[in-house]
């Protein structure tokens, strides 16, 4: 088979048999999904409607086709499966080397089915894939396990977390790098999986290695001129830490559980404070010149989501804790947003702010599966319903809201509620336009317009994960900057109005899955608590509320932007629009509408 960029191999795996599969996916499906999220979507659209634990439930790996070229930022992988938190569609765009070891060793994906009897993991070699016996790893730290596997290439492993159940349990790629929302580590963990290694040796063939040199220039050209990325404050410099000032000058940082929009000792625990205490270097993807991870000697610095949530949302001022709070959930392998707000839900729950030390025990406590970390470890949403105190979650379908309040971005809101994987920042990345005013500034005290490009930025997000690349450079670049460098890779002529096309296909592909398990306008909803005032002391800046009948006439404008029905359900007309009802791109998603 000719093909550029991709491996045109994909290596299926049955746990319950130990063995192996290699099949070759026929070029239309490459074009028509890409690779990554959407390649991997039509892999998980036959189980759909399957538990996350059942044995025939995929976890699915998959790299895109940029991957392992001179492509900029394409060296991430993305991983998907049915989630243990939420019960959606979950997927997790992961940097580190997996990805591109993957393309090196000659894969575009692995979709590994069943359960194994004992404890195993897959060793890849190029073509050569091997089970091996893994007991000896239950119960390690995922730096145990990377030091056990040194020399074995990337690592993909989950940590003891998983294993004592805990829901937010995530993937950690490389020892550092997470899949962390949605629990797919307990995925992992429940086929009796201990980890992934890929090492490869080969070569990535490239279509137009000239017009990729041309194309690579153009977005490095734009990448240059972006203060928000390689500006002295931007996130080069400073790694993601840098938006806790812009986030706490906007008096919306997630403050005691979301309660409160302003923390007074943020501008203690920025990221100027934290790299005067602790001097960083520059870390981060295979193959990524902005480098958006920091790391002190052997510790890696928390980026913004964990530095928010362990210390503004429990009310913890000490950025010692907060280091090592991030730190175990690495070693444990448990997502930080989960981890934290089930923190601040349980302080609330009990009345009072927790300590360092409780903080740092309790953390143990849910690595372990320990007294009170076993109500921890389910998440805040099922905690508090278990307490009689649902609306004490700040979660949407079960998923925790990130270190942003929506009452101070009009666009995240509605981005939260609706996002296919629940309280998700990532699906469409308002902050870009609400807070970075980046590629165009929006009012993020309005709602107008917000729909259409709420609904515009997840299907392009769902191309980005596609192919695989990095969000960030879409504070800069566009589509058709890479649609040029993917027509120069793969040889296959797209612009960026096909490669939208396609995200807007993989994202509706999502919420027919969703659909099938049972999702409905009832769950694209946000916590009642967003629709009071904060309560912020005296003096401090404040938001008000968001406008409930505007977000509600907001949502019905997304529904019929993104072809859903009133109770946000898949529309025949669109299916039909998108090729879903010619028996293309359907993979039994739809038999449960």
């Amino acid at each position: 088979m000719n093909l550029w960029g991709w491996a045109g191999k994909i290596l299926e795996v049955d746990l319950d048999t130990l063995t192996f599969r290699t099949s070759a996916p026929e070029p239309e499906l490459l074009r028509e999904w890409i690779g990554g999220r959407g390649l991997a979507g039509h892999f998980l659209a036959p189980g759909a409607a399957l538990a996350f634990d059942a044995p025939e439930t995929p976890l699915l790996l998959f790299t895109g086709p940029l991957v392992h070229t001179a492509s900029p930022t394409s060296g991430r992988f993305a991983v998907m499966s049915i989630s243990p938190l939420t019960n959606t569609v979950c997927d997790a765009s992961v940097g580190g080397s997996l990805g591109v070891e993957m393309k090196r060793a000659g894969w575009d994906g692995l979709v590994i089915t069943g359960r194994a009897k004992h404890p195993v993991g897959i060793g890849i070699r190029d073509s050569h894939a091997e089970f091996v016996q893994a007991g000896h790893l239950a119960g390690k730290t995922t730096t145990e396990i990377g030091q056990a596997l040194e020399g074995k290439g990337a690592v993909l492993a989950h940590g003891p977390a998983a294993l004592h159940g805990v829901r937010f349990a995530s993937l950690m790629a490389d020892r550092h790098h997470a899949a962390g929302r949605g629990g797919l580590g307990l995925v992992m963990a429940r086929k009796n999986l201990a980890f992934v290694t890929v090492r490869g040796s080969g070569k990535t063939r490239v279509y137009d290695p000239k017009g990729l040199a041309v194309a690579r220039e153009d977005v490095f050209r734009l990448i240059a001129a972006s203060p928000a990325l390689l500006g002295g404050f931007g996130i080069a410099r400073h790694g993601t830490a840098a938006l806790v000032d812009l986030i706490s000058s906007r008096a919306m940082t997630p403050t005691a559980n979301f309660r409160r929009t302003y923390y007074p000792f943020s501008a203690t625990l920025n990221a100027p404070a934290m790299h005067a205490a602790y001097p960083p270097k520059r870390a981060g993807c295979r193959g990524c010149h902005i480098q958006c991870k920091k790391r002190a000697g052997d510790a890696w610095l928390p980026e913004y989501e964990t530095l928010s949530h362990f210390t503004a949302l429990i009310e913890n001022p000490d950025l010692a804790v907060c280091l090592e709070a991030s730190r175990l959930c690495n070693e444990y392998g448990m997502d930080t947003i989960s981890m934290g707000s089930a923190l601040a839900c349980h302080a609330e729950l009990r009345g009072a702010a927790l300590s360092g030390k409780e903080v740092l025990d309790l953390v143990h406590k849910t690595g372990r599966g320990e007294d009170a970390g076993l109500e921890l470890g389910q998440g805040a949403a099922r905690m508090a319903a278990g307490r009689g105190r649902p609306e004490l979650a700040m979660a949407v379908k079960g998923l925790d809201l990130p270190a942003y309040d929506p009452r101070g971005a009009y666009g995240m809101a509605l981005a939260y509620a609706v996002s296919t994987r629940g309280g998700c920042h990532l699906r469409a990345y308002p902050i870009s336009h609400e807070i970075l005013r980046k590629p165009a500034p929006t009012d993020r005290f309005s709602f107008d317009g917000k729909a259409r490009i709420i609904k515009n930025s997840e299907d392009m997000c769902a191309a980005v994960d596609s192919l695989t690349a990095c969000k960030f450079v879409f504070f800069a670049a566009g589509l058709e900057e890479y649609a040029r460098v993917y027509s120069a890779v793969t040889g296959v002529s797209v612009t960026g109005q096909d490669l939208q096309r396609t995200g807007e296909r993989i994202y509706f592909r999502e919420r027919m899955m969703n659909a099938a398990r049972g999702f409905r306008a009832g769950d694209d909803a946000l916590p009642e608590r967003f629709f009071t005032a904060p309560e912020n002391g005296p003096g401090e800046p404040t938001v008000p509320p968001l406008p409930r009948e505007e977000f509600f006439k907001a949502r019905e404008k997304y529904y019929r932007a993104r072809g859903l029905d009133a109770d946000g359900m898949p529309l025949r007309e669109k299916m039909e629009d998108l090729g879903f009802l010619e028996g293309r791109g359907l993979d039994e998603a739809g038999e449960g509408l």
